[in-house]
């Protein structure tokens, strides 16, 4: 017997093209000989085709498993995950603590501080208070400025001088009620996949070589200029590390099925920081999370596998919890 997959893809978000996309990738990926795959897409305006799914337990029978591929807000930031666990469904990737946590960039880099991660030194502000002239006392020039719960570089700046801190700072907030402004780091920029529930386990890290001043939307997806370096240039020793520190972001924020996990090198220290966690990373064509995970000896079709046993070994764990006396 089949299983029945449900694909969850478009949103509302600013990555809904990315998603669809994804959700390509993963059809192609899936053997029609084991899974029926179900397709939800969400438009731009967050209507479901064909029909959405309903937050009450049993009303989806026809759903064994399901796999958000949703890219960014009202998908990668718990909301969606809350949905499934009403509807008491499997589903792959991050629970509703670890999406929601890693979706915003000030609570993950506080709980990573928390566990003793190294972390770019950042100051929050809110839409009700933009003023920067504290943060350029404090801060040397460039500084990255972005909206703390966006993710594929959506609204982020890099800020050269004060004045381009202030404009950076009011584009930000357009796109969140909270903006993050970092330190800028000069240096390297890596990726390392992670994947698995109560024992994840980290692939081989990839080293990212924008073609603009740094990897925004438009390098990641759009202009194809950036370059790829598979397995990154690092020593076993380096290489290690990063592997070590991917899986304890992961473990931080709870997360489990799989997450991206990206990395700043600074030159002038040799510095490792953690950047950010991406808990539904794309699963495009040119996408690294599948990509390193393929020269680990994972193919993509087989990846896909792994990741709905993980969803389905979550849901069979949480089953065995009480919700009432």
């Amino acid at each position: 017997m089949k299983t029945r997959i449900a694909l969850i893809y478009g949103g509302r978000s600013g990555e809904h093209e990315i998603s669809i996309r994804s959700a390509e990738s993963i059809v192609k990926a899936l053997d029609p000989a084991r899974y029926e795959v179900i397709h939800y897409k969400i438009g731009k305006e967050g209507k479901w085709s064909p029909k959405p799914i309903l937050p009450e337990p049993g009303a989806q029978p026809h759903i064994d498993v399901v796999f958000p591929i949703l890219h960014g807000t009202f998908g990668e930031d718990g909301t969606m995950q809350g949905l499934l666990e009403l509807a008491d469904l499997p589903y792959v990737g991050a629970g509703v603590l670890a999406s929601a946590l890693s979706m915003d960039k000030e609570m993950m880099k506080r709980v990573c501080l928390e566990r003793g991660l190294p972390m770019v030194e950042f100051v929050t502000l809110t839409r009700d208070d933009l003023n920067v002239d504290g943060i350029a006392e404090r801060f040397p020039f460039p500084m990255f400025v972005k909206p703390a719960n966006l993710g594929s570089s959506v609204g982020i700046s890099k800020a050269h001088d004060l004045d381009e801190l202030r404009a950076a700072v009011k584009l930000a907030a357009e796109f969140d009620s909270k903006i993050v402004v970092e330190r800028g780091i000069t240096g390297r920029e890596f990726e390392c996949s992670v994947m698995g529930n109560e024992k994840p386990v980290a692939a081989t890290p990839c080293e990212i070589f924008p073609s603009r001043e740094f990897y925004d939307y438009e390098d990641k997806y759009l202009l194809d200029k950036a370059k790829i370096e598979l397995p990154a240039n690092l020593s076993a020793g380096q290489t290690a590390e990063m592997q070590r520190l991917a899986v304890g972001c992961y473990e931080a924020v709870q997360c489990a099925g799989m997450a991206r996990v990206d990395f700043l090198r600074e030159e002038a220290t040799g510095k490792l920081f953690v950047n950010e966690i991406n808990t539904i990373p794309g699963f495009t064509s040119i996408s690294m999370f599948p990509k390193m995970w393929e020269y680990a000896g994972v193919p993509f079709s087989e990846l896909v596998d792994q990741l709905i046993a993980l969803a389905l070994e979550r849901h069979a764990t949480k089953k065995a919890t009480r919700f009432t006396r």
